[in-house]
């Protein structure tokens, strides 16, 4: 049996109110050792709390949540405190005393929500991707995985698994049995492909470090170019150094800023020329070489044709250096906002095409692995004419969505291989 576990579940103190919860068998003794009596299951009271030795620690609300239907799956009582240091203190100290109470890990409530079965995996990494959220996007998809859409997605496709490896299954050990209809390859097929498709297309779709990477945009050019005066412009803040010296920016200068709900890092570096006997220097263009390769988005400043998909040709400083009628570039000035306004309408086309929308579903690097292992599993079983090699194939694919929910992928294949019986089969 587990510890029961006690630890505030909201803010860390000061805060006007803070919630304490406790979690476990002893949960419902722990509370009225402290309240004398709790409240009807899932309604609000107001309690005194009292110390071992009757001295009052708080005047609380109190609630109680019977198990199994609780956030936990156990017995959870939750008090409402007064949120300063003392008074949690005081409450932590007096639960602690308690025979069989300790204080929970990190991430406990949720590994014994993950372990009495309220929630899956997915669902799991949801919780943990909302509390880490930092834009409109990153809150989104986490939202998705944490309500349990994507955990119902791969839910389905592991039941297109079960019901292609129950009629392979059939096949080969019911083929005698009347009521078992010989396996179908164009169907199987058919239906493989499908789920071959399906996960192509999650597959496709950036993962969740990515999004949470954001759109980076190096600006890159000759010395004098006005990049420094351009970076600032976009931040709307003062960055970087801007002087007339030429050279003035001689390392990458990088911050970020939020826009439409995504994060977007943008990179000053040094002016490019061919030639150096600055050692400094030269490391400074050599960096600026080295962001310019692993950008998102070139804000390109050189002033050259370019057939780099990612750049952006950008004429800055137009008001200083009126640029040629026949110029195809963004033109841009510090002192013209529209400009600059303009000139983000395209960076945020191009951040479109690089992370696409955030509807839909996104998986972590290791959540990635396994369907891709599950797509390899799947797509190997197409065309094969061997049933007991297919039928390995597609439970290595149920195994690997199996995991992703923390499932035995077995039961549902054995489920949906019965079910395809008659009764008293």
């Amino acid at each position: 049996m587990h510890d029961t576990i006690f630890a505030v579940s909201s803010g860390r103190p000061p805060a006007a109110i803070a919630v304490l919860r406790i979690s476990g068998a002893g949960a419902v003794a722990a509370g009225e050792q402290l309240a004398g009596s709790l409240p009807p299951p899932r309604r609000a009271g107001v309690r005194t709390l009292h110390a071992p030795d009757r001295a009052i620690l708080d005047r609380a609300l109190v609630l109680h949540f019977p198990a199994p239907a609780t956030a936990t799956g156990e017995d959870l009582v939750e008090l409402h405190l007064h949120g300063g240091r003392a008074v949690v203190a005081a409450v932590e100290a007096a639960l602690a005393a308690l025979p069989g109470l300790r204080p929970a890990l990190p991430g406990e409530f949720t590994r014994r929500a993950l372990s009495n079965g309220r929630i899956d995996l997915l669902q799991a990494q949801g919780l943990a991707d909302l509390l880490a959220a930092e834009t409109e996007q990153q809150r989104k998809q986490a939202i998705d995985s944490a309500e349990g859409l994507v955990s119902r997605m791969v839910a389905g496709w592991m039941a297109d698994c079960a019901g292609v490896a129950a009629l392979i299954e059939a096949a080969i050990d019911f083929e005698d049995e009347e009521d078992v209809a010989a396996a179908d390859d164009a169907l199987l097929d058919r239906t493989t492909e499908a789920l071959v498709a399906a996960l192509d297309s999650v597959l496709a779709r950036p993962s969740v470090e990515r999004y949470g990477e954001g759109i980076r945009v190096v600006l890159v050019g000759p010395t004098n170019a006005g990049k420094s005066s351009l970076f600032n412009a976009l931040l709307g803040r003062d960055a970087a150094i801007v002087s007339a010296i030429a050279g003035t920016t001689r390392d990458r200068v990088e911050a970020s800023v939020m826009r439409r709900g995504r994060i977007y890092t943008l990179v000053d570096t040094a002016g490019l020329r061919d030639e150096t006997h600055d050692p400094i220097e030269r490391i400074g263009i050599d960096r600026a070489i080295a962001a310019r390769a692993g950008a998102d988005v070139i804000l390109d400043l050189v002033g050259l044709p370019s057939s780099d998909a990612r750049s952006l040709a950008v004429y800055a400083r137009a008001d200083v250096r009126p640029p040629s009628s026949t110029s195809d570039m963004l033109e841009t000035s510090t002192t013209d906002l529209a400009s600059i306004d303009r000139l983000w309408s395209a960076i945020e086309q191009r951040g479109d095409a690089v992370l696409q929308s955030a509807d839909g579903p996104t998986f972590h690097e290791a959540q990635r692995h396994l369907l891709g292992s599950a797509r390899a599993a799947l797509s190997a079983s197409i065309g094969s004419s061997d049933l007991l090699l297919r039928a390995e194939e597609v439970r290595t694919a149920s195994r690997s969505l199996g995991t992703l929910l923390g499932v035995d992928a077995t039961e549902a294949m054995l489920d949906a291989l019965f079910a395809r019986f008659c009764v008293g089969k």
